[in-house]
């Protein structure tokens, strides 16, 4: 979830925007698809040492989320511990590169020194067993270091956790050269595309071409509807739902055993696993390029939060067929996020 706290509802107009990146089931699917690749390895020895009795990667997949204190229930002292010692812990889920660019660069436009991609590497040196203090700032525990990869493997696939937008006062995504040019007077950020509104009863309209032959349509009539929906909760929770959808599933476990048996054809990572979060990440930019294709911006709309602040929102048109390729999108990046975590963990452990 990025930056959410910069975008605040108003008055029943949004969704709930504790939603984070693939939604429980999403993380759920990715940690479920690892558990199952990982069978009978070493790996699996290794992680049931750091797990506790009757934990998975499946079932730690959303503690990081849950360490907000958002939807999980009431927070363990562990949970506590690990949020006293990383305060800034919501913001290692993510980074803002320019969704038009090829690379994630350190130090450049929207990335920061505990962003996803720099959590990601120490959560793998740590796994490793290196003990240079410079390569794991934060401290992390080994178990800390498990549950964190298992799910920022999963939120660094999920494009808009990657790929950002970045909107000019008369409505067109540009790409900043400098974070100083992102004033909100004539460059503004739309935190991770929170700030970009969807009309929700039309997308949910939309949605029915994504149901597969044969299975009848949700009914809706008496349900209410948000009026509108940051586009990225659109990505965050909707595309799951339309993933598992597409290959007739409903939980993560059976989308998982879905995926696996579809013999996926996944480019597997090379060189040094500190430079694997790069190429995540990259990869996630050419995704985030497909979420943002056809997609315009419209009227910047000034609002004003609970606390009296004045943020920056712009209606976002999207084409009528866009709940297809997003969610093509969104079950390909999901079953790679699955086998990415299992591959890392497997070349960690030998």
């Amino acid at each position: 979830m990025k930056k959410l706290a910069c975008v605040l509802a108003l008055a029943s107009a949004f969704v709930s925007l504790d939603a984070a990146a693939w939604g429980g089931d999403g993380h759920r699917a990715v940690g479920a698809i690892a558990d199952r690749l990982l069978k009978g390895t070493n790996a699996e020895k290794q992680i049931a040492a750091l797990l506790q009795p009757g934990e998975t990667l499946q079932s730690i997949a959303n503690w990081p989320d849950c360490v907000k204190g958002t939807y999980c229930g009431p927070q363990s002292p562990e949970m506590v511990e690990y949020t006293n010692a990383n305060p800034k812990h919501s913001e290692y889920h993510y980074t803002d590169v320019p969704f038009q660019l090829e690379h994630y660069h350190d130090h450049g436009v929207g990335t920061s020194e505990h962003d996803i991609v720099q959590t990601l590497k120490q959560a793998i040196a740590v796994l490793q067993g290196k003990t240079d203090p410079a390569l794991n700032p934060h401290k992390f525990t080994k178990r800390q270091a498990l549950i964190l990869l298992t799910h920022m493997v999963g939120d660094i696939h999920q494009p808009l956790h990657v790929g950002a937008a970045f909107v000019s006062k008369d409505g067109k995504f540009v790409v900043p050269k400098t974070h100083a040019e992102v004033d909100e007077a004539a460059i503004f950020d739309s935190r991770g595309g929170n700030n970009l509104l969807l009309d929700d009863e039309r997308l949910t309209r939309l949605s029915d071409a994504v149901i597969p032959p044969g299975e009848p349509k949700p009914i809706r009539e008496g349900v209410p509807k948000a009026l509108t929906k940051p586009f990225h909760s659109y990505w965050d929770s909707t595309t799951v739902d339309y993933a598992f959808r597409r290959i007739r599933t409903k939980t993560p476990d059976q989308f998982a055993d879905a995926a696996i048996a579809g013999k996926p054809a996944i480019k597997a990572n090379t060189g040094d696993l500190a430079t694997w979060p790069y190429q995540w990440a990259d990869d996630s930019l050419v995704a985030s390029k497909i979420a943002y294709g056809d997609v315009v911006p419209g009227k910047l709309v000034p609002q004003t939060s609970k606390k009296g602040d004045t943020y920056y929102t712009f209606t976002l048109e999207v084409p009528d067929n866009y709940p297809v390729p997003s969610s093509q999108v969104a079950k390909e990046q999901l079953i790679k996020g699955g086998y990415k975590l299992a591959e890392v963990l497997k070349a960690i452990y030998g």
